[in-house]
């Protein structure tokens, strides 16, 4: 994928002036946006390294987290642009599990290796290790080439927007979490939170700044409830009628959630988890489903718009934790002669379970894969 970066100030006025000097070349104006084009965007499930996934990871005295991405880095790789939920700290000291998380620093290279452009680090883990966990997790993806978005190290950086440039059409990509487990902000910028009003006043600047296409992150619902809350959907109504959202994709649940539609733009209400090692007694099958979404969009006549959703069920293998494009994986095991072994059997169970929490339509569909 070819993707540009951009960093666009969304206060006026020297304390948010952006770009410095001698970036100015990267805010060069985009293509005419009345050619017509497509882009995928894609956006994964919540990656949440508990101490079994580490200790999966572990080399002796580091961690390799890469294997565990092998799977889907065909499909992240060839989306136009990839965004990612990173759920927790990386990288501020000792690695450390539920409930106060720090994931090692190798997550991060592992991301931006498995292709991931940008991450949204805005969730209720955000301040598990305080200010230090914050510019640690940020420091750790800006040297993997991954981008971050959702917490702050200082105001000047909370007022700022990322905007991202792929197949000539930029995309913003904004985060926000509904909370952080009751532990007090560093600052009041650390973390942003849900608030529809402020999610559309970020948005409408995006787009005065050039974005084509916003893009919003949030870390909302009740855990491991496959139906949207009513606060989701009062959320998502208030967000994508402003007009200024395109999409909006989300995180927590730790199960699938429908994908719906809200004039006429999608709402990805809960992808499930990407990694973790969650198995809980209530639901332990559905803890290890996730889905990829890829939005796919169409540029013409000087308007970019959602034209579908396709998603890729994922399902995290235990105790390997090696994430796996379910459908995929399945026929590669059908072609193989195993289609009848208790991996199949599992795959097919993963299959049926998120297709039939997520849907299926005209406008949402499970990526056309053959299965047996």
């Amino acid at each position: 994928m070819r993707v540009v970066l951009l960093f666009t100030a969304l206060a006026a006025g020297p304390a948010g002036a952006w770009p410095p000097a001698g970036d100015t070349a990267l805010l060069a104006p985009g293509p005419d946006l009345r050619r017509e084009a497509t882009l995928t965007i894609l956006a994964s499930g919540d990656i949440l390294v508990h101490a079994p996934v580490a200790i999966a990871a572990s080399t002796g005295g580091s961690y390799d987290f890469r294997p565990l991405f092998a799977r889907v880095r065909p499909l992240v790789r060839r989306a136009d642009l990839a965004l990612c939920h990173a759920e927790t700290p990386i990288g501020a000291g000792p690695r450390s599990g539920y409930p106060i998380f720090n994931a090692p620093a190798e997550l991060a290279a592992a991301i931006g290796w498995a292709g991931f452009d940008a991450c949204s680090t805005a969730s209720n883990h955000s301040v598990d290790r305080g200010a230090a966990g914050i510019a640690s997790t940020l420091a750790a993806l800006r040297r993997a080439g991954v981008r971050a978005t959702g917490t702050s190290r200082t105001r000047r950086e909370s007022r700022r927007v990322l905007v991202l440039r792929a197949e000539g059409v930029r995309v913003a990509f904004l985060s926000y979490t509904y909370g952080t487990n009751g532990l007090p902000l560093p600052r009041p910028w650390s973390v942003n939170l849900i608030a529809p009003a402020r999610i559309v006043v970020d948005a409408r600047r995006a787009r005065r700044a050039g974005a084509d296409v916003v893009v919003v992150n949030l870390h909302w619902g009740a855990e491991y409830v496959h139906t949207p809350t009513s606060d989701q959907r009062s959320v998502a109504r208030a967000v994508l009628r402003s007009g200024q959202v395109d999409a909006i994709v989300g995180q927590h649940a730790h199960v699938v959630q429908p994908v719906g539609r809200v004039a006429g733009r999608p709402v990805v209400y809960g992808e499930g988890n990407l990694l973790s090692a969650q198995s809980i007694a209530c639901c332990a099958a559905a803890t290890q489903d996730g889905l990829i979404a890829i939005l796919r969009v169409r540029v013409a006549a000087g308007r970019a718009r959602v034209q579908r959703v396709e998603y890729v069920p994922t399902r995290v293998s235990h105790p390997g934790y090696v994430v796996t494009p379910v459908g995929f994986r399945l026929s590669a095991l059908v072609r193989a002669g195993a289609g009848g072994g208790a991996e199949a059997e599992e795959l097919r169970g993963s299959y049926r379970r998120t297709v039939a929490v997520v849907g299926r339509s005209r406008f949402v569909r499970p990526l056309p894969v053959r299965l047996p």
